[in-house]
């Protein structure tokens, strides 16, 4: 993969698509251990990891980075999704649990390609004047996430250059036409750490336990790059076959930086989506928390 794919060093700038719900109470960990696919319980105070909301047959509705300030604040951080539509979907889920669900519209996140000044790995921190710091970068690549009040100033390009750096890591970056259409297995959020098979009952958690422990898991997700402008939901053919879907895309100055679901497998040689040739790369580690 062409390395000028990957952030230049900028100052912090917004990421227009992400936003935050916070659940608040004294059962805000047990709602998020009985809803969320990875094991809140066991993490820790000022700490963060990966997550995700199933639907029963266990497909994600929603992937997020999921914070813990302690034992009754929790927040969402969403690449993605939107924290309105999350909070209605999950109150219905309340009934008489102590936690309050709360779209947080005053907030604003914005990304830099630096290092974080206290936060690191799944460490979070919180400055004097609110701002959450998160390290969403690698051993190779300093990334840092803010979230706070501050307005940063929209720059397409670099947000771009952001959600092609996600990709890159096998993180995926999923449009609302996806949401509710694949497994977390199809989605390898293995790599990320994102779910757990040991915890409680959750949403999905049996169909997600069942795959793994049985190793059902036919489909994962590969990386691509093309040439060409290839949308989401994209079908990826081998000659005439449907093999596969693009599920995360991305714009960049070569092309497009493409995730798909794939047979586990497939050689993903002589591959084509909307007509173009795709390059097959090897997703890179180092998001995982």
């Amino acid at each position: 993969m062409d390395d000028n794919l990957l952030p230049a060093q900028a100052t912090a700038f917004a990421l227009p698509a992400a936003s935050v719900l916070a659940l608040h109470g004294a059962d805000a960990v047990k709602f998020a251990q009985a809803q969320f696919m990875s094991d809140v319980a066991s993490l820790a105070d000022g700490q963060w990891q990966w997550s995700g909301w199933l639907t029963p047959k266990g497909r994600l509705v929603a992937f997020f980075a999921l914070l813990r300030f302690d034992a009754q604040t929790l927040w969402l951080l969403l690449p993605d999704a939107d924290a309105d539509g999350l909070r209605e979907a999950l109150q219905r889920y309340v009934f008489r649990s102590k936690v309050v669900l709360e779209a947080r519209r005053d907030l604003r996140v914005s990304g830099a390609v630096s290092p974080p000044a206290i936060a690191r790995a799944a460490q979070l921190s919180a400055a004097g004047d609110g701002t959450v710091e998160v390290d969403l970068g690698t051993p190779e690549t300093a990334r840092v996430v803010h979230i706070g009040a501050r307005s940063m100033p929209a720059d397409a390009g670099k947000a771009a250059e952001w959600m092609a750096f996600d990709l890159l890591h096998g993180l995926p970056r999923l449009d609302v036409a996806q949401s509710g259409h694949w497994t977390p297995q199809q989605l390898s959020l293995d790599r990320l750490r994102a779910y757990s098979v040991k915890k409680g009952c959750y949403p999905g958690q049996e169909i997600v336990a069942r795959t793994h422990f049985l190793g059902q898991a036919k489909r994962g997700l590969r990386l691509f790059d093309s040439d060409a402008s290839v949308d989401t939901g994209s079908d990826v053919l081998d000659g005439e076959q449907v093999v596969g879907t693009i599920v995360s895309r991305v714009a960049v100055d070569t092309g497009s930086v493409l995730l798909a679901v794939l047979p586990l497998e497939h050689s993903m040689h002589g591959l084509t989506a909307a007509g173009a040739p795709l390059r097959a790369q090897p997703l890179q580690e180092g998001l995982a928390r």
